[in-house]
């Protein structure tokens, strides 16, 4: 008689309880429950083509060398971290790269 009562009370308790979610009682059943996230659209397009100033940095030559061969990325002296992979001809000479080499100069 005790188990029944027992067990209506806890019957109850269950019906009384906020079955809209899943997780309001996690103990009252064994099972999955699903938690639904709202959708979100994430655009990975880069506008910048994977290079963001389009500018020919300082490095030195033995470091540029050593990407090409390991393909690791190199720092200039601006601090920008990068994989070279186009001529440097094309476009013109970073700024902050150029005063920075300036200055260690003397100039």
């Amino acid at each position: 008689m005790i188990n029944n009562a027992l067990a209506e009370a806890s019957l109850d308790e269950y019906l009384d309880a906020d079955t809209s979610s899943p997780l309001s009682n996690p103990d009252a059943e064994t099972g999955t429950a699903v938690l639904e996230r709202p959708e979100t659209k994430e655009e990975n397009k880069r506008a910048d083509d994977g290079d963001a100033d389009r500018f020919a940095h300082y490095v030195s030559r033995d470091r540029i060398a050593e990407s090409q061969a390991t393909g690791r990325p190199v720092v200039a002296l601006c601090g920008k971290v990068w994989v070279p992979k186009h001529d440097p001809s094309k476009y013109p000479v970073c700024p902050d790269c150029k005063r920075i080499y300036d200055e260690m100069r003397g100039w």
